[in-house]
């Protein structure tokens, strides 16, 4: 059974895993918004992050893009670059949200080419995606996945992804980091975990299913019919991998002056 429980900015679902009795029958696949940019955010969650949770695996991530409003005269990041800091007063970004990945996109954005864009955040994609296609903001931060139809339309310019690698659904658009960013990466992860406790044999059981259903072809096509890129890894080192992103998350929020509502 699948059970979604929005709220809080995924706080509510990923606190009740947490507090679920850790059988391997409650599980939780989220994104790092739950895991590393909730806490670089907020101090005191109704989860640990780190503690809270046992890792099964990462399942995929969905990439982000740079986008442009077609008035816009750049078409790739260097020159988008050099017209905002020519017009400063012309140039915002929007985002899905204070405190989402397309919010720390825009900031990391910002502090990567020394541009100081204000920030515009938007109660979710829908309403964001509206006033670039209206031109009433002239760049934003969103998914692939609400990007390409309206690409394909003619109805906005991508300039770039922010994930390390290339889009397998824009294959043809760069990278921020190949535009001339190395080391740019801002990539909404998804993974697979377990309440904290969970015994060896179960989580040893959990894994394999996983490993097997992320091998299939079939899942893969439908994750990527969906938008996501499908991404299998066992996870190691569970804690060091979001105490590690918890911290570069915070520098960026600290950096950016990200507040959540």
């Amino acid at each position: 059974m699948i059970e979604n429980k929005p709220g809080a900015g995924t706080a509510i679902g990923a606190a009740a895993v947490a507090n679920a009795k850790p059988d391997g029958y409650t599980l939780l696949i989220s994104s790092n918004s739950t895991f590393t940019l909730n806490p670089a955010l907020q101090p005191k969650l109704s989860y640990d992050p780190v503690k809270g949770f046992e890792p099964i695996g990462m399942v995929g991530s969905v990439a982000l893009a740079l986008l442009a409003h077609p008035s816009v005269t750049a078409s790739t990041v260097p020159q988008l670059v050099a017209a905002a800091k020519a017009n400063p007063d012309k140039f915002v970004y929007g985002s899905f949200g204070n405190g989402t990945s397309s919010n720390f996109a825009g900031a990391m954005f910002n502090a990567a080419t020394g541009l100081k864009m204000t920030h515009i955040p938007y109660k979710g994609s829908a309403l964001l995606m509206t006033d670039l296609i209206g031109g009433q903001i002239p760049v934003s931060f969103d998914t692939v996945v609400a990007a390409a139809p309206q690409l394909k339309s003619g109805k906005i310019k991508v300039l770039a992804v922010t994930t390390a690698k290339r889009s397998t659904i824009m294959p043809d658009v760069p990278t921020v980091a190949e535009a001339g960013y190395p080391g740019f990466d801002m990539t909404a992860w998804l993974a697979l975990v377990a309440p904290h406790g969970l015994p060896a044999p179960v989580k040893a059981r959990l894994d394999k299913a996983l490993a097997t259903l992320m091998a299939s072809p079939d899942t893969q096509d439908k994750m990527k019919a969906a938008g996501f890129e499908p991404g299998y890894s066992a996870i190691a080192d569970w804690p060091g991998m979001v105490t590690a992103d918890i911290a570069r998350m915070k520098v960026i929020a600290e950096r950016a002056q990200i507040k959540v509502d």
